[in-house]
């Protein structure tokens, strides 16, 4: 009898246990649920599937081009095809950089005419002839009979732009003989005359020579002999 008792009271409290369980499941007290990810957790703010975008060339800072050249060329060229108010380099037509035409001995004839002032001087006219504007590039490159060095240019002569030449028109180089004050040594008389012509680059060749007639007498040269750059102008170059 106490045996069967004692199972009662076994079997109930097992009951009991049970359903107290099962209403602690119920009421959501009896476990813990994790729930899903907070927004402010790694996970929910960056997706790693997707890539980060690329910045344009304007929000790192680049210019998204290549540099620019500065406005003041040194370039001959350029500047020849910069004459009439256009953009350096830019010439399609005959006139421009890519179809420059220079002028030599081929295409224009050349005098030499030595003058009363100023002292010891002589002027140079080249004249084109040809039926396309040509460009007289740097300084005449001179040379009297057999001489064996090359005159040097007045650099203070350089003009801001190439002496480009329509057909008919002329430009002109100063030529300064001997020094007015018989400094210049190594005097000498010169019969015949060369002049050379300089291509696009300095010191490059530019096509055939041309070689002007000089007096009977020749023309007294000496160690100060020098030639002025190509200029437009007559008194420019005699100046």
């Amino acid at each position: 009898m106490r045996t069967f008792r004692h199972a009662r009271l076994l079997a109930a409290t097992g009951v009991a246990l049970s359903a107290l369980t099962l209403t602690a499941c119920q009421s959501g007290n009896g476990t813990r649920d994790e729930g899903a990810a907070q927004s402010g957790s790694p996970s929910a703010t960056k997706d790693v599937s997707k890539p980060a975008p690329e910045k344009s060339p304007q929000q790192t800072g680049g210019n998204g081009g290549s540099a620019q050249s500065s406005g003041g060329s040194a370039d001959p060229v350029k500047s020849a095809g910069n004459d009439s108010g256009g953009k350096a380099g830019q010439g399609a037509q005959d006139d421009g950089p890519q179809d420059l035409t220079i002028c030599n001995g081929s295409n224009t004839r050349t005098t030499a005419r030595p003058v009363s002032r100023p002292l010891n001087h002589m002027l140079l006219t080249v004249t084109n002839t040809g039926s396309k504007r040509c460009a007289l590039m740097y300084y005449p490159v001179l040379r009297f009979d057999e001489m064996q060095w090359v005159p040097q240019a007045i650099e203070d002569t350089q003009p801001q732009a190439v002496t480009m030449l329509e057909p008919g028109g002329s430009g002109y180089a100063g030529v300064l003989l001997s020094a007015a004050d018989g400094s210049g040594t190594g005097g000498d008389t010169g019969h015949k005359l060369v002049v050379g012509f300089q291509g696009r680059t300095p010191n490059s060749d530019g096509g055939p020579a041309a070689a002007p007639g000089l007096p009977a007498k020749g023309v007294h040269y000496d160690s100060a002999l020098s030639v002025t750059y190509w200029q437009t102008d007559m008194e420019d170059a005699l100046d």
